[in-house]
């Protein structure tokens, strides 16, 4: 028993020195085939989730992780059949019983009290007024939300995301999958299933105000690299926001199974300078947002 029990750890151990080579960590913006571990952050709500993650979750289940295995290690070397022919026979031991009821209560205690700071770092107060907690989740209600300098409404339809400027004369576009070929041909650097027609575009260092909504079934808005996910419920305006600290082009999907084409849904977003965000969104209030793109058409 002990004998195969060290054979097959040493093959998964192969196993998995075979497959580590193989990944990438993850990227920016986009996911990456083979990558491991969370898109890097680019807004305060994902450093909390960096955080929580890699300095919470990640150290909770390597600590249990640690202990079942030397259980299970104790178990196969102490109470084999050759070590220990005349098994006990007691069924109950009340400290063990105790001590694995109590255990895993305080385990999810220390997980929750954090969770709680970042799963309300999504959520937007006006004015300034809500905090958020940041990279320390150990500081929430130290740091004040800026207060919101443009508002986006998102509406998800079947299946497709309509864009609304709501402090911009209310202009608006609708971002549509691109299909393969037309990708390949206009956006060859975007990638497959993730290159819209029409990204929505946000200015660098500015607190957005996001207003989701769905205009047939529940959809969800979803962006990893800044942190947020949020149901897009008709009937209902729910509400999030973000604040991306660099310009580039930043992929999503819509995260609720909403039908047949749930998967062809991509969220993209295009952030860029105070300047160039000026001089686009004056282009989408004067003409449509075809004319807007092309002021963006030198963007990478």
């Amino acid at each position: 028993m002990t004998g195969l029990f060290f054979r097959l750890f040493k093959i998964t151990l192969l196993a998995l020195a075979a497959f580590v080579p193989t990944t990438t960590m993850a990227q920016e913006g986009r996911p990456v085939p083979g990558a491991i571990g969370l898109q890097e952050s680019v807004t305060p709500i994902m450093d909390s989730i960096h955080a929580f993650h890699n300095g919470v979750l990640m150290w909770s289940v390597t600590a249990i992780v640690v202990l079942v295995l030397a259980l299970l290690l104790i178990i196969v070397v102490r109470f084999n059949r050759r070590a220990n022919p005349v098994p006990a026979k007691f069924t109950h031991n009340t400290v063990v019983e105790i001590i694995w009821t109590v255990a895993p209560i305080l385990v999810l205690i220390v997980i929750a009290i954090p969770s709680f700071g970042v799963l309300t770092d999504q959520l937007t107060v006006p004015d300034g007024e809500r905090k958020y907690l940041g990279a320390n989740i150990f500081s929430w209600g130290e740091v004040d939300v800026p207060a919101p300098e443009l508002t986006v409404k998102a509406t998800g339809y079947q299946w497709y995301w309509g864009y609304e400027y709501s402090d911009q004369d209310e202009a608006g576009f609708d971002s549509i999958l691109m299909p393969e070929a037309e990708r390949a041909n206009a956006k060859p650097n975007q990638p497959r299933l993730l290159a819209v027609d029409n990204e929505l575009v946000v200015p660098v260092d500015t607190t957005v105000r996001v207003l989701v909504t769905g205009a047939d079934v529940i959809h969800a808005f979803a962006m990893p690299s800044f942190g947020i996910k949020i149901d897009a419920v008709p009937g209902r305006l729910n509400e999030t926001w973000f604040n991306v600290r660099k310009t580039g082009l930043y992929y999503g999907q819509c995260s609720e199974l909403c039908g047949k084409d749930h998967a062809y849904m991509p969220i993209a977003i295009r952030v860029v300078t105070k300047a160039e965000f000026a001089t686009w969104v004056a282009a989408l209030q004067a003409g449509d947002v075809s004319d807007a793109n092309l002021t963006l058409a030198a963007i990478k």
